[in-house]
């Protein structure tokens, strides 16, 4: 017999839940599958507004499930109309954030993992406080299913999902799996693997267990430094994996997957973004089949820290694309609303927590 916790978050179940649930209760499986087209496909929250559902079962859900989960405690958008973000509270009172990025047909949602970050990189916002926990998969499943909501009322539908809000995905390995499954599942969302990007500060053994999976999602590696020395320095889990191992792992998984991989690279001023960083960091992906994407440094509070001029980006993007190594250079979305890479925090007098050591 299968035992359920009181108020159990809806969305962090599988279809094979809701139907051992359903049998449990006397109810016939196939309403699972009606369950599920109500939530992910017609985006009906409400449980007591589904119409095909008979009153009796309708009750016991509103009694039994939770959704959603997620309360929107703010909404801001970005000068230019096409960043919006998020500020959710969840359950147990805590807050994380997500961005909704808008750029011509693509509609992509910046997911958080994590409530915080363990990573505490130098130049990052989400860091800055340390972890407080990992999510739940139904609190990344509702990031994802309510901006869904937010965008169907204006005819239009998410297009893609990257795991690079708050916090290090791999460190919530188990949940992020299980949120891609249900994201790329028919009866859910639907969304293609290769539509679906996860990045990593970088932890070997998981990257090699992530390509095991054989998801077919793309992977980004926060490298920001061309070598070891630099990358201690600004990226504390350099401290505890050799650069070496890791491009093994990121060489492993494009084996594996054939997915080619993404390498992020932000520019900070004086530290790494000089000509010999750039012609240090194509000697180190010679011969890779990969992207480098470079992020010019986007500033926050209370980092004494600074973007390099526009000449330096140039410059550095000249080099290496001169040595064959494919380039891009991103450009900077939702910045005035502390929305773009590296500004996600927890910004909000109703985050009163301590977090994990």
């Amino acid at each position: 017999m299968i035992s359920f916790p009181p108020m159990k978050a809806f969305c962090s179940l599988t279809l094979e839940d809701l139907s051992a649930w359903l049998q449990e209760k006397g109810e016939k499986p196939f309403i699972a599958k009606q369950l599920f087209e109500w939530v992910y496909q017609k985006l009906v929250l409400d449980f007591s507004l589904m119409s095909n559902i008979k009153k009796s079962l309708r009750e016991m859900l509103l009694k039994e499930f939770s959704l959603p989960l997620l309360k929107e405690k703010r909404v801001q958008t970005s000068s230019d109309n096409e960043t919006l973000k998020y500020l959710w509270e969840l359950p147990d009172g805590k807050l994380v954030e997500s961005v909704l990025i808008m750029s011509g047909e693509r509609r992509t949602v910046c997911v958080s993992s994590q409530v915080g970050c363990p990573a505490r990189c130098a130049f990052c916002a989400s860091g800055k406080e340390g972890l407080f926990r990992n999510l739940e998969k139904g609190e990344i499943i509702e990031q994802v299913l309510l901006i869904e909501k937010h965008l169907h009322a204006k005819g239009e539908r998410v297009s893609h999902i990257v795991f690079m809000g708050m916090g290090e995905p791999l460190e919530n390995y188990e949940t992020v799996v299980a949120s891609i499954d249900a994201l790329t599942n028919p009866a859910c969302f639907g969304i293609s693997a290769r539509r679906i990007t996860v990045s990593t500060v970088g932890i070997p053994e998981k990257i090699i267990r992530l390509a095991e999976e054989e998801l077919k999602v793309s992977l980004v590696l926060s490298l920001h430094a061309p070598n070891q020395h630099i990358r201690k320095k600004i990226i504390p889990y350099a401290r505890k994996y050799e650069l070496a191992e890791l491009l093994t792992a990121m060489d492993y998984y494009f084996a594996k997957t054939k997915r080619d991989v993404t390498f992020e690279y932000t520019l900070l001023k004086g530290i790494n973004d000089q000509p010999e960083h750039a012609d240090e960091l194509a000697e180190l992906l010679k011969n890779k089949q990969c992207t480098v994407n470079l992020i010019p440094y986007n500033p926050v509070d209370g980092l004494n820290l600074d973007r390099p001029p526009k000449e330096n980006i140039e410059d550095f993007k000249d080099r290496l694309e001169k040595k064959n190594i494919c380039t891009t250079w991103r450009y900077t979305k939702g910045k005035d609303i502390a929305a773009a890479c590296g500004q996600l925090a927890l910004q909000h007098p109703l985050q009163k927590t301590t977090p994990l050591q």
